[in-house]
């Protein structure tokens, strides 16, 4: 495929991976872009490459740690002083999105400070995937693209051609997600209902619904220590099911994840490529959404609706 010359992709040092995968799709090169760093932690971004008149897709999940969300600003910014034409921000996974209000008193909002660090450093758009709250595009004054996972996770579903298929959500508060991915399936939905000590720390679950004999998906937006789905993983097999697998978004697996995961009855756990995974449990699995965001590039690039792009 000829290349285009009017918009130009460039990545992140973190999200290379999956930039480089975006272009493969798109038939262009992955932009020339260089980071130093100095020996005092600071680092300096700069395009090695013309990019005025240029619509730039920046492609950078904002992962901990901090670096990956400083880089972005700064080749935000760099793109900005080289008068690209517009600056896009692809963020496959948008870090801070679980501080999206005030939990308690005195506690900063920190999806709402991120989205207005983005939008001053001179985004013109922002295309994201599985917000950990849909509302959060209404953090943006810049038009969002948000898109589903679902539609890269629900075909994998569906090869695995399973009998007796229970969809289930270890958080009530995943159930409107869980709900959908039932319905599109055509499969009961079980909800497990749990309460925290504190944060990463479940204190107690129970189940709603039945689970004897069945194979059941867990859906999640994201696994960060793995605490509460390997729990609601374990309760379910002992409450009878016969297989238990997962599948979520983001796979930010920090702390004891990886060893609890290989120690739970989750006989995989599925997640897409939005963060990169080293951990090496070999019951994470990932799927590509290269395609997906390389789809929705070209759509915004040729001014066409991304409304395709949604199985549910």
């Amino acid at each position: 495929m000829e290349e285009k010359k009017n918009f130009k992709v460039f990545s992140g040092t973190k999200s290379r991976y999956l930039a480089e995968k975006i272009c493969t799709h798109l038939g262009c090169k992955l932009g020339n872009l260089s980071i130093t760093k100095f020996s005092d932690g600071e680092f300096e971004v700069c395009f090695e490459e013309s990019i005025r008149g240029v619509d730039v897709f920046l492609v950078q999940s904002t992962f901990p740690n901090a670096d990956n969300l400083m880089e972005l600003l700064l080749m935000i910014d760099a793109a900005k002083r080289a008068s690209a034409r517009t600056i896009n921000a692809v963020v496959p996974y948008f870090g801070w999105a679980r501080q999206d209000r005030k939990s308690k008193p005195r506690v900063s909002i920190a999806a709402k400070l991120v989205a207005d660090m983005l939008s001053v450093a001179g985004i013109a758009r922002l295309i994201t995937m599985d917000l950990h709250a849909d509302q959060e595009q209404g953090f943006f004054n810049v038009p969002v693209d948000h898109l589903y996972a679902s539609s890269v996770l629900l075909p994998y579903i569906q090869s695995l051609k399973l009998d007796n298929m229970v969809i289930a959500t270890p958080d009530v508060g995943g159930s409107k997600r869980a709900s959908t991915y039932s319905k599109y399936l055509n499969c009961p939905l079980v909800l497990c209902n749990k309460t925290r000590k504190k944060a990463n720390e479940v204190a107690n679950m129970e189940i709603i619904g039945d689970v004897k004999d069945a194979n059941v998906i867990l859906v999640d937006d994201m696994v960060d220590t793995a605490g509460t789905i390997t729990k609601a993983a374990d309760l379910m097999k002992q409450n009878g099911a016969n297989s238990i697998r997962a599948i979520a978004s983001h796979c930010v697996m920090s702390g004891p994840a990886n060893e609890r995961i290989q120690a739970s009855a989750i006989e995989e756990m599925v997640f897409t490529d939005s963060i990169p995974y080293t951990g090496g449990c070999k019951k994470v699995k990932q799927l590509s959404i290269a395609e997906l965001l390389a789809t929705t590039i070209r759509c915004v690039e040729d001014n066409q609706s991304i409304s395709k792009q949604y199985l549910i």
